[in-house]
C-alpha cells in the first residue's frame, strides 16, 4: 500500500530590513537575505515604513501597505524565475514536452 505525502510549503516567520539587505526567516530556520535594490520600492521607503510589515497566506508572502509591495517566499527563494536581476533576464519557464 503507498502512502501519500504532502510536500511542505516552507513560509515566512519574521523579516528584517538593514539599510542593505531584507532578510526573512523561514520557518525551516533557514534565513534568506536579498539587496533591497531588487526591491526599489523597498529601498526607496523609511526604515519606518520597511518595519510595519505583515505576513500574508499564512506566511508565503510579505506585504507592507504602505509602500504597496508584496514579495513571495517563492520569489526569494528562486529569484531568477519571479525577477529581474540586474544583468540577467528572467528565465522563462520551458514548455517542451521532456524527451523520452
Amino acid at each position: 500500500m503507498g502512502t501519500l505525502v504532502a510536500k511542505a510549503e516552507t513560509l515566512a516567520v519574521d523579516v528584517s530590513c538593514s539599510r542593505d539587505a531584507l532578510s526573512v526567516t523561514l520557518s525551516d530556520g533557514r534565513v534568506v537575505s536579498a539587496p533591497l535594490v531588487w526591491f526599489p520600492r523597498l529601498a526607496d521607503a523609511s526604515h519606518r515604513e520597511r518595519s510595519d510589515w505583515e505576513l500574508i497566506g499564512g506566511g508565503i508572502g510579505i506585504h507592507w501597505e504602505a509602500i504597496d509591495e508584496d514579495i513571495s517566499v517563492a520569489s526569494l527563494l528562486r529569484p531568477e524565475n519571479f525577477m529581474r536581476l540586474p544583468d540577467r533576464p528572467v528565465r522563462q519557464a520551458s514548455r517542451r514536452k521532456p524527451r523520452g
